[in-house]
C-alpha cells in the first residue's frame, strides 16, 4: 500500500545559521514553514525530499518591527498575523488586504511571509496527481521534455500566483537572505527569474528570512480576480501606487501578479506623471497593463480573460486613488 507521504527526516533548527547549515545546499533537502503549498506537492509526487527543515520555530524569524523608519517583516511571520497587525495595518495597508485575501482562514494560520513571496509556479498540468500526470506524459516543470501550453517553446510557463509580492514591489521592499557562505540583501524583484521551472534565484541553502520595508511614499491598494472568493490562487492580482499633486499625476507604480512566471512591476507608468486621470489616461493604462501581462493556459481560465481582468483592475485601482 502507498504511503501519503514519502518518507522523509524532519529536523526542527533554532536559528537561521543552524537551519541553512543543516540544509548543506543538498538538493535532497527542503525548507518548510506552513507547508501549505510544499505538502500537498509532495502528496501529488512533486518531489520526494529526503529532509525537511522545519524552521517555523525559529523566533528571529516570527517578529515584525514597524516603527517610523519603515518596517522588517520576518519571514515566519503567518499571513493572519500580518493581516491582524495593527502597525502594518496603518503604515501598509495594501499588505494587509493581501494577506487577509490568501487562501482561507486555516491556512492564512500557518502559512508565512516567506512561504508566499517563495510560492512554487503552478499551472494546470503540473499541480495534479502523480496518476493524471502520468497519463499525460508529464510536463517540462517536472519529470517531462514538453510544456504543454506552448508545446513548441523550451520554456516552462507555469505562473507565480503570490499574492504579497505584486503590492511589496510597488512599496520597494528588499529582502535578506541567509546563505551558506553569507548574509546578503537584495530588491524583491531579484529574487525571480521569470522561468518557471526554476523561478527563485535562490542558491541551493539560501534562505529568505526578513522583508525589508521603507515607509511607503504613496498610496498603495491591492485587488485580484479568482474563481471563487475564497481559496483559490488570483487569476489576476494587482497593486497600484498612486500620488496625486493637484489633479495630475504625480507618481504612479503597478505590481501584478499571477499572469506571469513573476510578479513584476508594469514598465513604463512613468510615462502618466503630470497626466489627468480622466477616462483616456485610464483606459491607457489597462492597456498598458494588457500589453505586459502574458497569461498561458495555466489555468482553466482563458489566458484572454485573466489579460482584460489584470487591465480591469489597475484601471479601478488608479480611478479610485485618484478621487482619495
Amino acid at each position: 500500500m502507498s504511503e501519503v507521504l514519502p518518507r522523509f527526516a524532519l529536523e526542527r533548527p533554532a536559528t537561521a545559521a543552524a537551519a541553512v547549515a543543516l540544509h548543506g545546499g543538498s538538493e535532497n533537502a527542503r525548507y518548510i514553514a506552513g507547508g501549505t503549498d510544499l505538502l500537498v506537492n509532495i502528496r501529488r509526487g512533486l518531489g520526494e525530499p529526503e529532509v525537511l527543515i522545519d524552521v517555523s520555530a525559529i523566533e528571529g524569524l516570527k517578529t515584525i518591527d514597524a516603527e517610523a523608519k519603515g518596517a522588517a517583516i520576518g519571514a515566519g511571520v503567518t499571513l493572519a498575523q500580518l493581516a491582524e497587525d495593527e502597525t502594518i495595518a496603518k503604515a501598509f495597508p495594501a499588505l494587509s488586504t493581501a494577506a487577509e485575501s490568501i487562501a482561507a482562514p486555516g491556512h492564512r494560520e500557518t502559512g508565512t511571509v516567506g512561504g508566499n513571496l517563495c510560492l512554487d509556479t503552478r499551472c494546470v498540468f503540473y499541480n495534479q496527481s502523480q496518476w493524471w500526470r502520468s497519463s499525460n506524459d508529464f510536463c517540462l516543470k517536472y519529470e517531462g521534455t514538453i510544456c504543454h501550453v506552448a508545446p513548441k517553446g523550451t520554456v516552462c510557463h507555469a505562473a507565480f500566483s503570490g499574492d504579497l509580492a505584486a503590492v511589496l514591489l510597488v512599496l520597494g521592499a528588499d529582502i535578506e537572505i541567509t546563505g551558506p557562505k553569507e548574509k546578503r540583501r537584495i530588491p524583491l524583484a531579484e529574487l525571480y527569474s521569470g522561468v518557471g521551472d526554476d523561478h527563485l534565484t535562490l542558491a541551493p541553502g539560501d534562505l529568505v528570512t526578513t522583508v525589508h520595508l521603507k515607509p511607503a511614499a504613496l498610496p498603495v491598494t491591492y485587488e485580484k480576480m479568482r474563481v471563487r472568493g475564497s481559496i483559490d490562487f488570483p487569476l489576476a492580482g494587482v497593486a497600484v501606487g498612486l500620488s496625486m499633486k493637484g489633479n495630475r499625476v504625480e507618481t504612479l507604480s503597478v505590481g501584478v501578479t499571477g499572469t506571469n512566471t513573476r510578479p513584476f512591476l508594469v514598465e513604463g507608468t512613468e510615462a502618466f506623471a503630470g497626466e489627468k486621470l480622466d477616462d483616456d489616461a485610464l483606459d491607457r493604462l489597462a492597456e498598458l497593463v494588457q500589453k505586459q501581462v502574458s497569461p498561458m493556459r495555466t489555468t482553466l481560465i482563458r489566458p484572454f480573460a485573466r489579460r482584460r481582468i489584470a487591465g480591469a483592475l489597475a484601471r479601478r485601482q488608479a480611478a479610485a486613488l485618484a478621487q482619495v
